[in-house]
């Protein structure tokens, strides 16, 4: 594996590590559960503004991966999708770029 391919998978799992533990810690001392941690995202107009910022990150980088792979017909970089949407884009854009730059056979 390349050394680029390594930081790509590093950076998707601190992509998908970091940002989790402080959205589990948020609602262990909340105590409001994932509906708390969605309002929080709206609490103010800094918070919606980031919130829509990385929503609409999140959308581009969809498409652009529905579109290269169905050029590339790499099927298995759809992955990223569900991991953007799920954890986010610190995880899903470095696990596409993983996925797309591995060795055609």
């Amino acid at each position: 594996m390349s050394p680029l391919r390594m930081v790509y998978l590093a950076l998707a799992v601190w992509g998908a590590v970091h940002p989790m533990y402080w959205f589990v810690t948020y609602m262990r001392e909340t105590g409001t559960g994932l509906m708390g941690l969605i309002d929080a995202w709206y609490v103010n107009a800094s918070t919606t503004g980031l919130t829509w910022d990385l929503t609409i990150a999140a959308i581009t980088l969809t498409v652009w991966i529905i579109a290269e792979t169905t050029t590339r017909k790499n099927w298995t970089a759809l992955v990223a999708i569900p991991a953007t949407f799920c954890i986010g884009v610190s995880c899903g854009l470095p696990l596409y770029l993983f996925l797309r730059t591995r060795p055609v056979t």
